[in-house]
């Protein structure tokens, strides 16, 4: 087995040998959209709105969300790259690739360890005495970690198991639930709690999967075709946003309560707590996946060093549940959602290069006999892209009307566009990665 194989293509191509069936991928892609998270912006989206409104902002969030997968999918299924490897040759060369790896990094890694903390909360509320929260933490991080060391492979594996499992349970919770009520007068009656708008209804259901969205590379990467990418994200996405998301919703109108958690885990007992651990594995797992890709692409980048990704994996699964166990990530929320606003741009400018500008498209074309060799060269940094990915960040931060996921999106598209008419988008200085082969 060679290197680039053994380590999941971490600094490679993947190359044709490698690539999977549509059906597996869109089973993972539905476990990663439509796991616990999902619900839980259902039931916010159900507690605010009545049926009608909480639809119409899941078929606006979603489609946005849809089409920034397939475009960014696409080129990750077209060049067999994952993000933060493919930021290279779409608009941000070595430096700006560094930068967007550190950012899903350490992003990834700080959602990691609170999606293990929301588990362990929950072992612990539904079987107290048994061990304290920071144990269940612990034990909960850990066995991510081992199942991700195992690479897409053991997380297909997961997938197999925990995304029907998820699927039934919440079956079994929302007709238990729902049986108590009138399931026409849940479609038709009021929000039970404060209103909450359209458009900040979408933004939710944006805002809940973009970071998922933007490294859609790592997972496409493995796909065959472009047809692969539209059908696993039809699939997988839409059954996701819409079945479960609307499954919140209901529960959240018969429960008259946002608190989608507590909800099954006081109607259904363990089956409750069965599905809190299933849905979280299945979107933890790709949280430490791609945050472990991303700090490889940061470290391979500035210091010239080839990471093992099995080790790195450890290494990062066992500091993030060491720090969950020990509450400090809890205190990084803000700062994470903050650091949230730097993905849209990130996707707006590598679509507006692969596709329109195409300034870096030539390297990226050049394909030798080996299928998984990156291109020799890359732009070292691109002045411009930065620029623009920095004023699409904080323009969506502080712009408060209509949905700030598309509006940093689409201004960093229309600045790139603009950018690269006015022959702004060029490269200062070149890297050869070929040359990069220190192994740690």
């Amino acid at each position: 087995m060679s290197q680039s194989s053994s380590d999941d293509f971490a600094l490679a191509r993947v190359p044709s040998s490698a690539r999977r069936h549509w059906f597996g991928i869109a089973v993972q892609r539905f476990g990663m959209v439509g796991a616990l998270a999902q619900f839980l912006i259902g039931a916010t989206l159900g507690y605010g709105m009545n049926f009608a409104t909480a639809f119409l902002a899941i078929l606006l969030g979603s489609l946005l969300v849809e089409l920034i997968m397939l475009a960014v999918g696409i080129i990750g299924q077209r060049e067999g790259l994952n993000t933060s490897l493919l930021a290279r040759w779409t608009g941000f060369g070595d430096i700006g690739a560094a930068l967007v790896g550190l950012a899903i990094g350490i992003s990834l890694i700080g959602w990691f360890g609170i999606q293990s903390a929301i588990s362990a909360d929950s072992l612990n509320a539904l079987l107290p005495g048994v061990m304290p929260s920071w144990a269940w933490s612990l034990i909960f991080g850990l066995i991510v970690t081992a199942i991700v060391a195992f690479g897409f492979l053991g997380m297909q594996w997961l997938a197999n198991i925990t995304v029907p499992l998820f699927l039934i349970l919440v079956a079994w919770s929302v007709t238990s639930e729902l049986s108590r009520h009138n399931f026409a007068d849940l479609l038709t009656g009021p929000a039970p709690g404060p209103s909450l708008s359209l458009i900040a209804g979408a933004g939710i259901v944006a805002g809940g999967v973009i970071v998922g969205a933007i490294i859609t590379p790592d997972m496409t990467r493995f796909n065959r075709s472009g047809s692969d990418v539209v059908k696993q994200t039809v699939v997988g996405v839409s059954l996701g946003e819409f079945v479960i998301g609307l499954a919140g919703v209901l529960v959240a109108h018969g429960a008259r309560s946002g608190d989608i958690v507590a909800i099954i885990t006081s109607s259904v007992g363990l089956i409750g707590l069965i599905i809190v651990v299933s849905g979280t594995l299945k979107v933890n797992d790709w949280n430490l996946y791609s945050s472990t890709l991303g700090v490889i692409t940061f470290v391979h980048t500035l210091f010239g060093v080839r990471l093992n990704r099995l080790w790195t994996t450890v290494i990062f699964g066992v500091v993030g549940s060491i720090l969950a166990a020990a509450g400090i990530l809890g205190k990084f929320t803000d700062f994470l959602v903050l650091l949230g606003v730097v993905f849209p741009p990130i996707a707006g400018i590598m679509v507006a290069e692969y596709f329109i500008v195409k300034a870096f498209r030539d390297v990226l074309d050049k394909r030798g006999d080996d299928e998984t060799a990156l291109p020799e060269t890359a732009p070292r940094w691109v002045p411009a892209t930065l620029i623009i990915w920095a004023v699409s960040a904080l323009v969506g931060h502080f712009v408060t009307w209509g949905i700030p996921a598309v509006t940093s999106l689409l201004l960093s598209i229309v600045l790139y566009v603009i950018a690269g008419k006015l022959g702004l988008v060029r490269g200062v200085g070149v890297a050869h990665t070929s040359k990069i082969e220190v192994s740690a």
